[in-house]
């Protein structure tokens, strides 16, 4: 009888029903919308942190600066002094801690024992600077008017007068960033947000091998390729494979087995960075507060922190989607539910003299409500599944337009340089305490709808109906068979 009846009814009142479910679809599908759209936010500022962080990476411990290690660091070229004549070539290499600052091998172990951490691995991040060029001896050239000159330089009687001309030097300098990577355990660290395109990764078994691993975009400007040679401090590594960033920019030019960036740098058992993932992601927080109790001396920077120095359009938008989008997405639908209370209560005061004749028959109260509140649920429902259809829709339109995002990430300390250039001494990125330029990339935005989002709509579809069927109910429950006799339609 129950569904016969709401059948009937919900028939006769087409139009009543769809104008409930039509303002509910509305704030449905703008909660879908908003909610995509910030999932979709979320993913492109992890894109963002993964280009620094590595896939997977929660957090990362480094040692803060001292006041004395500046001026230690400051590149400082010396050249052998020759006495042949005409050209001389020179080179030499200058490779430097990016952020000035380690932290012993053994912090690894330290920051891995820790409750709540589920793996942490070390890293050490460079600067190569490479000055090769050659000095050009200029010429002695005697004035033609200063009385004939007799001898020259170095021979007697009398001083020549004259100038020196030509002469000078020519200099190149090849700045690059190296990352030397754990190859025992490469789950963690920036490696891990670049894909091997060419050759093959590091063997565990080559943990002090001479091998390195170039960015793509770095190997295309210096035309490296799997086989090439590459020399830095007399020493000569092997490209075994070619690696494309998968997000963003590459953390380091080239990377290396960690023990030979300790080498190459002359920093042996030493770390810039240390890598860690939570066994918990919702308690990464109360796990960066042990590290910093428990191991003293570190700096633990957070995915969340490192959020914070994102701006740009990106920033710019996520925020809106944040504050803007998801309170207006509230105050439409708290206006949706409240409309259709309304429209449910009004209907049930023109179905009055129907709900006197209904109790006169020997309905209770209890049985209208259920009644009233039956057609509400059914007016939600059908709101619902009009509501996701239009928030897919729009979902899937944000999707095919994809719009560019720009993300500038500023200098948080030296952990990376700025991509296939190399930043500077000390660049920035996670793990030290240089500074450089903010780093821009550019981003493409999905909304991408979760199952969680549509199981959240159609929550809300029963939500608003029962919010809708509470009001008439509560009209319906007070009318009285008497009501009947003085109501005419």
């Amino acid at each position: 009888m129950f569904f016969i009846y709401l059948r009937r009814e919900l028939r006769r009142r087409r139009k009543a029903a769809l104008v409930v479910a039509s303002g509910l679809a509305l704030g449905i599908a703008l909660v879908i919308v908003v909610n995509s759209v910030s999932n979709g936010m979320a993913q492109a500022q992890d894109k963002v942190l993964q280009s620094l962080y590595g896939l997977g990476t929660d957090m990362t411990v480094t040692k803060a600066a001292s006041a004395d290690t500046g001026e230690a660091q400051r590149p400082r070229f010396r050249f052998d002094a020759q006495d042949d004549d005409g050209s001389t070539s020179q080179s030499s290499d200058r490779v430097m801690v990016q952020g000035f600052t380690t932290l012993a091998s053994s912090t690894v172990g330290q920051v891995s024992s820790q409750k709540g951490v589920s793996e942490a691995v070390g890293g050490l991040s460079l600067t190569v600077m490479k000055v090769d060029g050659e000095f050009t001896r200029g010429q002695f050239q005697q004035d033609q008017n200063s009385g004939g000159g007799r001898g020259g330089p170095g021979q007697g009687g009398g001083q020549p007068q004259g100038e020196v001309r030509g002469g000078g030097a020519d200099f190149d300098i090849n700045q690059y960033t190296v990352y030397g990577t754990d190859v025992t355990s490469t789950a963690l660290g920036p490696l891990t947000s670049s894909k091997i395109t060419s050759g093959r990764g590091f063997k565990t078994t080559e943990s002090d091998a001479k091998v390195v691993v170039a960015d793509a975009a770095y190997a295309k400007s210096k035309k490296y390729k799997v086989g090439s040679k590459i020399t830095a401090k007399d020493i000569t590594y092997e490209v075994i494979g070619i690696a494309t960033a998968t997000s963003g920019d590459a953390s380091a030019n080239l990377y290396m087995p960690l023990k030979q960036a300790q080498t190459l740098a002359g920093q042996k058992d030493k770390v810039t960075t240390i890598y860690v993932k939570a066994t918990d992601s919702q308690q990464i927080a109360s796990v960066k507060n042990t590290i910093q109790k428990n191991v003293t001396g570190t700096t633990v920077t957070t995915s969340a922190d490192l959020a914070e120095t994102v701006s740009g359009s990106l920033s710019t938008a996520s925020n809106l989607a944040t504050n803007v989008g998801k309170w207006l997405s509230i105050a439409v639908l708290i206006a949706a539910f409240l409309v259709a209370g309304l429209l449910t209560s009004s209907a049930v005061t023109r179905r009055v003299r129907e709900f006197g004749t209904l109790k006169a028959l020997g309905w209770k109260s209890s049985r209208v409500t259920r009644q009233v509140v039956g057609e509400a649920v059914v007016n939600g429902l059908i709101g619902g599944a009009l509501g996701i259809g239009l928030g897919l829709a729009g979902a899937y339109a944000v999707t095919a337009i994809s719009p560019s995002l720009q993300a500038q990430i500023a200098s948080t300390g030296g952990g990376f340089g700025s991509g296939p250039g190399g930043g500077g001494p000390g660049g920035g990125g996670p793990g030290g305490m240089g500074r450089q330029a903010a780093k821009s990339l550019e981003v493409a935005l999905t909304a991408p709808v979760s199952v969680t989002t549509v199981l959240l709509a159609v929550g809300l579809a029963v939500g608003g109906g029962l919010i809708a069927g509470g009001f008439g109910g509560w009209r319906a429950s007070r009318l009285r068979p008497a009501d009947a006799l003085r109501r005419v339609e």
